[in-house]
């Protein structure tokens, strides 16, 4: 296949954002969408806090739209997810797992994040099963039913609320005692809790999901009393964090914790220590984590891979 000038790795707003105004700068980007297209923000049930949508769209709508526009650029995607990157004589080849290889001057990684996973006994043998990370994957196999949802963040929160709006019989659980969201999904859980849809469970830790064939409940522990009990449920979703993408970064650049650790240089933010190799989104933002920081790094990562294969 022909040496391409940029290529774009993953399909969120941060992926997006960079092919748009790649093409817009006669790059002819490739987006490499990835297994999951339109990435983590398909699974969110409603966003709020998208710039204009005041209408208040799901992730997937959302995500729908920005492709659309991608493709209003006649920008080419392909399904595809990357197995390996790997830099030599100044090109970058994408080693598909399809099997493809693909070649490019450079390249932009914005694969974000995967859902994080607890790691406690009984994960693995209900997870798919009574276990999940996505409430609205899911959360329509539960209605009517007890759910727990384990977390403290905006995900949880959100995850919660949504389980609660199916008719679940809903519990939190988080390990503190005051909650790490934003203050209007405070107060939405705790009008809900007062309501009583969602039950609170606070200074608790998971230490074991129980039960037969099936899932039966979570073991939980008092942060500060010590006391264990058991809380029964017929699902549970875990929203506890996520873990970046990037994988297939091993070898050509050294990683922050599974971040991508940005150059530093003042007039190109989103550079890396790999020249021609350019990150946006939350792979290389552990800190805000949202989506229209995700499309505004995407932005900048092509204005900066533009300036960079001008300088070639």
């Amino acid at each position: 296949m022909a040496l391409r000038n940029v290529i774009v790795i993953g399909s969120g707003p941060a992926g997006c954002t960079a092919a748009i105004y790649a093409a817009r700068a006669g790059l002819e980007p490739l987006l490499v969408a990835g297994l999951l297209q339109g990435g983590q923000l398909t699974q969110s049930s409603g966003v709020e806090n998208w710039p204009g949508a005041h209408h208040f769209p799901s992730g997937f709508e959302l995500m729908e739209s920005l492709l659309e526009h991608v493709r209003k650029f006649d920008v080419e995607i392909l399904q595809d997810s990357v197995s390996t990157l790997t830099r030599e004589d100044g090109v970058f080849s994408l080693h598909m797992a399809g099997g493809e290889v693909l070649t490019a001057r450079s390249v932009i990684a914005a694969t974000g994040s995967s859902a994080r996973y607890l790691g406690i006994p009984g994960e693995d043998r209900f997870r798919g099963s009574g276990i999940s990370a996505c409430a609205t994957c899911d959360g329509f196999f539960f209605r009517k039913k007890r759910v727990v949802v384990i977390g403290g963040g905006n995900t949880a929160v959100t995850d919660a609320l949504y389980l609660a709006g199916l008719g679940a019989k809903t519990s939190l659980v988080h390990r503190r005692n005051e909650f790490r969201c934003e203050k209007i999904l405070t107060d939405k859980l705790m009008s809900a809790a007062d309501e009583g849809r969602i039950s609170l469970h606070l200074s608790k830790v998971p230490l074991e999901f129980v039960g037969g064939e099936s899932l039966e409940g979570v073991r939980i522990r008092d942060t500060v009393t010590g006391e264990e009990s058991v809380l029964a449920t017929d699902g549970v979703f875990e929203a506890v964090g996520h873990v970046p993408n990037t994988g297939y970064l091993e070898g050509l650049l050294e990683l922050d914790r599974g971040y991508i650790p940005l150059a530093g240089d003042p007039e190109h933010a989103t550079a890396t220590a790999v020249p021609g190799l350019f990150a946006a989104g939350d792979v290389a933002n552990a800190r805000y984590q949202q989506a229209v920081v995700a499309a505004g790094s995407g932005c900048m990562a092509a204005l900066d891979a533009e300036h960079y294969l001008s300088m070639l």
